[in-house]
């Protein structure tokens, strides 16, 4: 019913692995440097959750442009833009997470880029197939079947 979400999940899920990717890198430069530590490691995630809310603003109003190119209608590009805001703030934030429960865990924290690529992949197809469903349930009126959905997402998109 709404083939543009499928023509743009390659862009959304490359968005994200990219913008988690880059996130990763960051933390453990600073791991490696000896700059971002235990102690200054809040600092370090409370800065990445800032650079996530704007990087995922810009590629939003990018996202959304491109999408309008294509002639795609408003709601589906209201779905894919809502869908690359999530998946790209998510991205920042767990890319910056992993390398910090990596280096934790006594594990190298540069295995946290090729595994946060893999991982956003995975929750970026999740994410766009339960804001879609969302959002052309809540505009068609129709009651949205959360029972195959995690609790914890069904909670979050009930909001």
């Amino acid at each position: 019913e709404h083939p543009a979400i499928i023509y743009f999940m390659t862009m959304l899920v490359g968005a994200g692995g990219n913008a988690g990717n880059q996130s990763a890198v960051r933390i453990i430069r600073g791991l490696a440097t000896g700059e971002v530590n235990p102690a200054s490691a809040n600092t370090y995630l409370i800065a990445e959750l800032r650079m996530a809310l704007a990087i995922a603003l810009v590629l939003v109003a990018a996202g959304f442009l491109r999408v309008l190119i294509f002639h795609v209608s408003l709601l589906d590009a209201a779905a894919i833009s809502s869908s690359l805001f999530a998946i790209v703030g998510s991205s920042v934030v767990l890319g910056a997470m992993l390398p910090l429960a990596l280096n934790a865990v006594r594990i190298d924290a540069a295995h946290a880029s090729t595994t946060i690529q893999v991982v956003m992949d995975i929750l970026g197809v999740l994410l766009t197939c339960a804001i879609s469903t969302y959002v052309f349930s809540s505009v068609s009126g129709a009651d949205v079947a959360w029972s195959g959905m995690p609790s914890w997402l069904s909670i979050a998109l009930d909001m």
